[in-house]
């Protein structure tokens, strides 16, 4: 018999989450459930090579800020930790101090670890879109991407594919091919 996760409020997750014995751990409220984010290399490299390629082109036309996966957010009640985030000057002027962005950033990449569950993604996805965040969930197994945004169908990229920066990040490109690269 499987053991049923124990549900909390965003109240009693604030608290656990600024725990001394949780100081060092990326935590997550999902669904009313608190996630402890485990990554591995491949897919951390994989966030660094995005955080790094959209770093480069917010910074050379000063649009905002970038996060990496250690900024969170709170995103349509809950709290999230994304591999990288985009925030734009005209959304936020100045850098959050808070350990959970009170604004949702305007573009989330999520890239998808082994323990990373179905529930939890669509529980992502559907927040981020409820919250008008532009989301890229990049399956590193499958060289894949999917483009999430508001009012518009999902999108497939392939390994040949271009990631898009839409009206968030005008004129940005990032050739799916790069970020797989060896």
């Amino acid at each position: 018999m499987a053991v049923q996760p124990q549900l909390v409020t965003v109240e009693e997750f604030d608290r656990i989450a600024t725990l001394p014995e949780n100081a060092d751990k990326r935590l997550e409220f999902i669904g009313g459930e608190v996630v402890e984010l485990v990554s591995n290399n491949y897919s951390s490299e994989i966030a660094a090579t995005i955080l790094r390629e959209i770093g480069n082109y917010v910074k050379a036309h000063k649009l905002g800020r970038v996060t990496g996966a250690d900024g969170g957010y709170k995103v349509s009640g809950d709290r999230y930790i994304p591999d990288v985030a985009f925030i734009s000057k005209a959304k936020q002027p100045e850098s959050s101090r808070e350990a959970y962005n009170s604004n949702p950033p305007d573009l989330a990449v999520e890239v998808i670890s082994p323990g990373n569950s179905i529930k939890e993604i669509s529980d992502k996805v559907a927040n981020y879109l409820a919250a008008g965040t532009l989301l890229w969930v990049i399956y590193p197994d499958e060289q894949q991407a999917k483009v999430y945004e508001a009012g518009q169908p999902v999108k497939t990229i392939n390994i040949d594919g271009v990631l898009e920066g839409g009206t968030v990040l005008p004129g940005f490109k990032l050739p799916l091919k790069d970020i797989f690269a060896e």
